[in-house]
């Protein structure tokens, strides 16, 4: 699990702030590790004594993990060390330039507190993926429908957390033809590093159904499918031999270097071999 802390920022805090909430606590999932969520660590390390010091390390997430999963929904699914040595030794990378590459590009967080993975619904995408199965999305429009499919990109309809599911479900249940709903699946994207599901095909999975099955399971699960999407779409060479432009370039688009996806990658790989 993520190491965080008062300022962290990202897909852990969020997850955190979810976990909190499910043992009392109320909290906006804001994605930053603001004073009220110090506040709410401190006083739940103080519960369950724990060192009182606001930093979420193995010990916290592990009670806190227990706490709201006593079933084991969750507890059970998160990536491993030996996943990561695994990945390596068959992608031929170095062990430092992996943890950096899922420092960076992944979500931090796979799965969501209800068990499920972490998805973004894209209704844009949902419209192309509906014509490219022969379905005339004009057709389905409706203005109960306007969060869901829409032609061009905008965020202004993204949901957090568990909420995307609502999203999801509802294009869904747009018709009884099991083409939309695959279309559904496809156009979210699934995971620790949010691979859309229109992939998966490309990376060898029989159907868009059997991937998001596959992407149920576990975080192993992510970061095979990671692999198969830089060895696919030619990004593997790339970190092979360290060149962080490119492989930024290759997993996030042109719009690399504005969020700084390469310097990060570097400076993390540069931390993960001392």
């Amino acid at each position: 699990m993520q190491f965080v802390k008062y300022r962290s920022r990202g897909a852990a805090v969020s997850f955190l702030q979810e976990l909190l909430n499910k043992v009392g606590y109320s909290l906006n999932p804001s994605g930053y590790f603001d004073l009220t969520t110090d506040a709410a660590v401190k006083d739940f390390q103080q519960k369950h004594d724990l060192v009182v010091d606001g930093k979420v390390g193995v010990k916290t997430w592990t009670i806190l993990i227990s706490k709201t999963n006593p079933a084991g929904t969750i507890g059970n699914k998160f990536l491993s060390e030996q996943d990561l040595i695994d990945f390596s030794i068959k992608y031929e990378l170095e062990l430092a330039a992996v943890k950096a590459v899922n420092e960076v590009e992944s979500s931090g967080i796979g799965f969501l507190v209800n068990g499920k993975p972490k998805i973004l619904f894209e209704g844009h995408v949902f419209w192309r993926q509906l014509k490219s199965r022969g379905i005339d999305p004009n057709q389905l429009m409706h203005e109960s429908n306007a969060t869901i499919l829409y032609r061009k990109w905008t965020k202004k309809h993204y949901l957090s957390g568990v909420s995307e599911y609502e999203r999801l479900d509802q294009a869904c249940r747009l018709g009884n033809d099991p083409r939309i709903k695959e279309a559904a699946l496809a156009s979210a994207s699934w995971g620790s590093y949010q691979i859309m599901g229109y992939h998966a095909t490309n990376l060898g999975y029989p159907s868009v159904p059997d991937f998001v099955e596959k992407m149920h399971e576990n975080e192993r699960q992510h970061l095979m499918a990671f692999g198969r999407f830089i060895k696919t779409y030619g990004c593997l060479a790339a970190l092979q031999n360290k060149e962080w432009a490119n492989f930024a370039q290759c997993y996030n688009g042109s719009g690399f270097a504005e969020n700084k996806y390469d310097l990060k990658m570097k400076s993390a790989y540069q931390k993960y071999l001392e």
